[in-house]
């Protein structure tokens, strides 16, 4: 299992914060580092938000190899020909370590925060699609054509359609969620990666079905196999005692999760265990929600004495 960290920097990482956080991971040896794309925390009202892409173009310079993306920004906080440029860029400033999970937005009071529209949840839907087949067509349209689209939320005349990211035919798209019909869909579609967020090993499992299904449906047109990820918020310590620190650290139960799942906890050993069910499950790549994004020595304990532990 490939693991990757990710942190919510609305909860009031700085930049100095993210970029510790990154080069610790790095010099660890996990795969990625990922960072959420919100403006405003879902709940209390800590130190706002730094930009996910301004961000990761930073970091895209001060590191050397670990994989940089979001998980997952949203399709209403952009439009897609600057989205492109930004992430092509990134992926060029990077070296070609550029992922780009990408979502419908959810988060209402956010956009009403900043002055960003917040269309109903078809519209949404219908935007992200729009988008998908923008970027995947501006990033594999060939230097010196052009790439033009006409569709209901966006027009586009003869693009040059450029920066090209360093990654052909473009960075890996990862699309996440929990939907029935129309995620499986999109994810079937364009996606590289599917990932289930903060779900139970169950709900996760069902979740791939839908899209295995989906892509029988579909087809992939003779794209690779998709890859099967999850999220899950991690609090690991050495001893019972730490894993307790660790919890009400962030404000969680410090008795463990709920039958709903969406955590992992223990000691490494318990939790390798757990991540490994996922693995059962078809995963191959695990995305570790760290909400204390000062404790660095969370990673450290992580990387010791879980990874070796995992399949």
């Amino acid at each position: 299992m490939r693991l990757c960290v990710f942190i919510e920097p609305q909860l009031g990482a700085t930049y100095e914060d993210q970029l510790a956080f990154a080069q610790r991971a790095e010099r660890l040896g996990f795969e990625g580092f990922f960072r959420s794309d919100h403006y405003l925390a879902s709940a209390g009202g800590p130190p706002g938000p730094t930009d996910s892409w301004v961000t990761l173009g930073a970091l895209a310079r001060e590191t050397s190899t670990i994989r940089l993306g979001t998980l997952v920004s949203s399709a209403t906080f952009r439009y897609p020909g600057p989205l492109a440029v930004a992430v092509a860029q990134v992926d060029a400033m990077s070296g070609g370590r550029v992922e780009l999970g990408l979502g419908t937005g959810w988060f209402e009071r956010e956009h009403s925060a900043y002055g960003i529209p917040f269309p109903p949840v078809g519209e949404r839907f219908g935007r992200l699609e729009e988008q998908l087949e923008i970027l995947t067509g501006l990033w594999s349209t060939p230097v010196g054509a052009t790439f033009s689209f006409e569709g209901r939320y966006y027009d586009l005349v003869d693009s040059p359609a450029l920066p090209k990211p360093v990654q052909q035919p473009g960075p890996p798209i990862i699309i996440g969620g929990k939907g029935l019909k129309r995620t499986p869909r999109l994810a079937a579609r364009f996606a590289d990666e599917f990932n289930v967020p903060f779900s139970s090993l169950t709900d996760t499992t069902t979740s791939y079905d839908r899209v295995v299904a989906a892509i029988e449906a579909e087809g992939r047109d003779g794209r690779a196999p998709i890859v099967f990820s999850f999220a899950q918020t991690i609090v690991c310590g050495a001893t019972e005692a730490e894993v307790r620190r660790r919890a009400e650290s962030v404000g969680l139960d410090p008795n463990g999760p709920s039958a709903a799942g969406g955590q992992v906890y223990g000691t490494p050993a318990r939790v390798a265990e757990q991540l490994a069910d996922f693995v059962k499950a078809g995963a191959s790549r695990a995305f570790l929600q760290v909400l204390d994004f000062r404790d660095l020595e969370h990673l450290d304990l992580i990387a010791a004495e879980v990874a070796p532990l995992l399949p």
